[in-house]
């Protein structure tokens, strides 16, 4: 549970361990407090809540500080059946992938990436990376526990075949460009991946490779985002690849459209006057330039 609190004359959240006496507590989720508290204390980055300080007694409580744009998911739900303007969800893909950046260098996976779990500013302009309840430093050979929520899982952590008794999926930390990408697609929808199937059904149709429509993504973001959904793994960037792609791709977003002048063929000069023949005037002089794509990098891991 959340609670904002005021810390030494300013306002911070408060996550509370359920139940509330520590003494109530589960050893499993002892555990994960302690290691939550402990990757908090280590990261600092600017799109990462910033870690205050914890208690254990009278109950176990993380406080952090306090983001008052709320949540993504509800702010998404809010301006529902609306989409976010795409400059504005491209710059919270951003943010999240720099922080995502960051925490894969410091060899940490967060292995619950959703918008329930990425806080606004109080302008709902930026966004920050919150709850490591389930995130774990990534140790070659021995990530095996699933973790996470069925809409953001990777199909690698599922399987349609039943495991032999004791066996677990083995993974790493591209489950969280995984996440990543269904979190992108409902920043540029506004709509609920796998809306109106259980998590069973989720799983499944996940584990099978079906993914999201893309019918109405800008079409330039499409080789991007299917790459960053990849069955395979190994296909999916890194983010320090998908921070330098949302980067440039942001960047000639906001880039004012070239104009550039083109020779008239309708128009001739006459030898003695000089005077133009053209009958259309100065109309279709000027045309808009076309910036490049910046897709090549991504296109040999996309399904045809």
């Amino acid at each position: 549970m959340l609670f904002e609190f005021r810390f030494e004359s300013k306002a911070v959240a408060i996550k509370v361990i359920q139940p509330n006496r520590t003494s109530d507590v589960c050893l499993e989720h002892k555990e994960e407090f302690q290691r939550e508290v402990t990757l908090l204390s280590r990261v600092q980055h600017e799109n990462i809540v910033k870690f205050i300080g914890a208690s254990v007694e009278p109950s176990m409580v993380i406080i952090t500080e306090l983001m008052r744009g709320g949540t993504l998911q509800k702010h998404l739900l809010s301006i529902r059946p609306n989409a976010l303007d795409l400059k504005l969800s491209l710059s919270f893909a951003l943010d999240i992938s720099q922080a995502m950046e960051y925490l894969h260098a410091n060899s940490i996976i967060h292995r619950d990436l959703k918008p329930s779990n990425l806080l606004l500013t109080g302008d709902k302009r930026r966004i920050k990376l919150a709850d490591f309840g389930l995130a774990r430093e990534e140790i070659s050979g021995e990530m095996t526990t699933e973790a996470g929520t069925y809409r953001w899982m990777a199909p690698e952590l599922f399987s349609l075949d039943p495991l032999p008794n004791g066996a677990k999926k083995h993974y790493d930390h591209k489950v969280d460009v995984y996440s990543f990408s269904i979190v992108l697609w409902e920043l540029l929808t506004n709509n609920t991946p796998f809306k109106g199937r259980n998590n069973l059904m989720v799983a499944f149709a996940t584990a099978k490779n079906e993914r999201p429509s893309i019918q109405d993504l800008p079409k330039d973001l499409v080789p991007f985002l299917e790459s960053c959904w990849a069955e395979d793994p190994k296909c999916r960037p890194e983010f320090m690849e998908i921070t330098g792609f949302l980067h440039n791709f942001c960047s000639v977003l906001t880039k004012p459209p070239k104009v550039f002048e083109i020779e008239d063929p309708m128009s001739t000069k006459t030898a003695s006057t000089g005077h133009s023949m053209n009958k259309y005037e100065d109309k279709g002089r000027k045309r808009k330039g076309w910036s490049p794509r910046l897709l090549s990098c991504f296109v040999g891991c996309v399904p045809e």
